[in-house]
C-alpha cells in the first residue's frame, strides 16, 4: 500500500480545531487541499503529521504552536495614533485592517485594544501563540514524477 513520502502531492480533507474545541479552518464542503509534501506549502506540523498516511485513512494530529505558527512575537503589537485613522472610521476591538509597509506590502492586522489616544493593532499571525489540532482524511497521493526518464 502506497503511504505520503516527501515529493509526493497530495489531496486531504481536513477540519483544524483549537485546544477549546473551536473550529478555526475545515475543507468540510469543499475541494479537499492539495500540496506537495515537504515542499514548505503548509505549516511544519501539518507537513510531518500527513508523512507515512494511506489513501483512506483518518488520524488525528496535535500541532504544538512552535511547529505551527510560532509564538506571539510582541514587536508585532504596536500602537498608532487614532488621527492616523480614516475620520468616518470608528475603531473597535476585533476589527481587521490592513497596513501598508515602507515597501508598500500590505499587512493584515487586527485592533486588540482601543485606548484614549490610540489603538492597539497586533499584526501576529491570528493563530500564532496557538497550539492546533486537526482531523485529517487523505483522499489523494500523487506520487512525484521522477525527474530524469529513459528514453
Amino acid at each position: 500500500m502506497q503511504k505520503v513520502k516527501n515529493g509526493d502531492t497530495i489531496k486531504i480533507h481536513y477540519h483544524g480545531k483549537l485546544s477549546d474545541g473551536t473550529t478555526f479552518d475545515s475543507s468540510e464542503g469543499r475541494q479537499p487541499l492539495e500540496f506537495e509534501v515537504g515542499s514548505g506549502m503548509v505549516i511544519a506540523g501539518f507537513d510531518q503529521g500527513v508523512q507515512d498516511m494511506a489513501v483512506g485513512e483518518k488520524k488525528s494530529i496535535f500541532i504544538p504552536f512552535a511547529e505551527a505558527y510560532g509564538p506571539v512575537n510582541q514587536d508585532m503589537i504596536i500602537e498608532f495614533p487614532k488621527s492616523q485613522f480614516p475620520a468616518e472610521m470608528t475603531p473597535e476591538v476585533g476589527m481587521q485592517l490592513e497596513m501598508s509597509n515602507t515597501e508598500g506590502h500590505r499587512i493584515p492586522v487586527t485592533i486588540i485594544e482601543i485606548k484614549e489616544e490610540t489603538v492597539v493593532l497586533d499584526a501576529n499571525h491570528a493563530l500564532a501563540g496557538k497550539d492546533l489540532h486537526f482531523d485529517l482524511e487523505l483522499v489523494e497521493i500523487i506520487e512525484a514524477s521522477p525527474l530524469i526518464v529513459m528514453p
